[in-house]
């Protein structure tokens, strides 16, 4: 009988593996990122029709937090900074006297119906990308 299928393999398949998967722990971090992108620059375009001096506008930011991520979990939270925009909280949340004017929750709630598809694009290219 004639042999059907021959194969040869050269080069060190355990290092291109090992280094594939080195490459591929960050995929989780790749989408948690995209997913923070999101609202972020949501919240950023909310508060430039709510914010005239821009301060706060200008205190959003976005941060990957490394307390909280672990085991392939990535963690990233979207806020402001309460010394460059102490009265944040009172236009997210308004007061006794002056009504809320959030830009954070509805950053969120507007995109998070297409969070997860953002992920997966994201992750889906940066693994064309290391592949």
């Amino acid at each position: 009988m004639g042999e059907f299928f021959s194969a040869r393999m050269t080069g060190n398949l355990d290092a291109a593996l090992e280094k594939f998967a080195e490459k591929a722990k960050d995929l989780a971090a790749v989408g948690a990122q995209a997913m923070a992108q999101v609202v972020y620059d949501a919240a950023k375009e909310t508060t430039a029709f709510k914010d005239k001096t821009g301060k706060l506008r200008n205190a959003i930011y976005q941060v990957h937090s490394k307390d909280k991520s672990i085991h392939g979990r990535h963690e990233y939270h979207v806020s402001w900074n309460r010394i460059k925009a102490p009265h944040g909280h009172l236009v997210e949340f308004g007061t006794s006297r002056a009504p809320a004017h959030p830009f954070l929750y509805p950053a969120y709630e507007h995109n998070k119906s297409r969070l997860v598809d953002v992920a997966n694009t994201a992750m889906a290219t940066e693994l064309k990308e290391i592949a």
